[in-house]
């Protein structure tokens, strides 16, 4: 029974953005040079110092909003340090339960938090982008992360990749923008008898929208 009423994703797009493939190469020859914000840095300095005191292996979650995907992966994966990132912190300060003791939510902006891990050789075990906005407006291409000059950051961090979307296209643009890297992934729909992982998730179901997650290759 439908009980939400979050809109469908709407685009003029029918398939993958003209433009990606140009986007592509076009990061992966100029280095991004925008300067780390203070505060990014910060925040990469907390994490790094709690993912040494963990001393397991990394499961990033990023663009985590209130955290419930984070809680979901690190139950889980219990021997894995799960760090939860967002920028909304609104969303992060939303009361929870406490987070499991594997568990840590960071404020901070992916762009600058995925530079600074890549620089420093971070290699997450899994690397989770849940429910990222889709930008599906044409104009927005470049807002979408695997069209953003810190897509190849991005893929640097790690190979064991997952990410969801209420929108394919999303989807098929980023399996393309990983195949450039020789990354192959799968696009299957989410069964509907699944857990609910995140707050994204749950919205979406409650307006019984069709549900894709994307899964790279070993």
């Amino acid at each position: 029974m439908k009980t939400g009423n979050s809109r469908q994703v709407t685009s003029a797009q029918q398939g993958c953005h003209p433009d990606l493939m140009d986007q592509l190469a076009r990061h992966r020859k100029h280095v991004f040079q925008k300067p780390i914000a203070d505060f990014n840095l910060q925040a990469f300095q907390q994490a790094e110092a709690r993912l040494t005191a963990h001393g397991g292996p990394l499961i990033l979650d990023s663009g985590c909003g209130v955290g419930d995907s984070t809680r979901f992966l690190a139950e889980q994966y219990p021997d894995h340090f799960v760090l939860g990132l967002d920028r909304s912190e609104q969303r992060l300060q939303r009361e929870r339960p406490d987070l499991p003791d594997n568990a840590l939510l960071i404020r901070t902006d992916l762009v600058d938090f995925w530079r600074l891990a890549a620089a420093e050789n971070w290699q997450p075990a899994r690397h989770c982008l849940f429910y990222p906005n889709p930008y599906p407006k044409a104009s927005q291409l470049s807002r979408r992360f695997h069209a953003h000059p810190v897509f190849p950051s991005m893929v640097k961090l790690s190979q064991q990749f997952e990410a969801r979307s209420n929108w394919k296209i999303y989807l098929e643009e980023l399996q393309a923008g990983l195949m450039t890297y020789g990354i192959s992934s799968l696009i299957t729909p989410i069964a509907t008898d699944s857990p609910a992982i995140s707050a994204f998730e749950r919205k979406y179901r409650a307006s019984q929208q069709l549900l894709w997650k994307l899964i790279t290759e070993s």
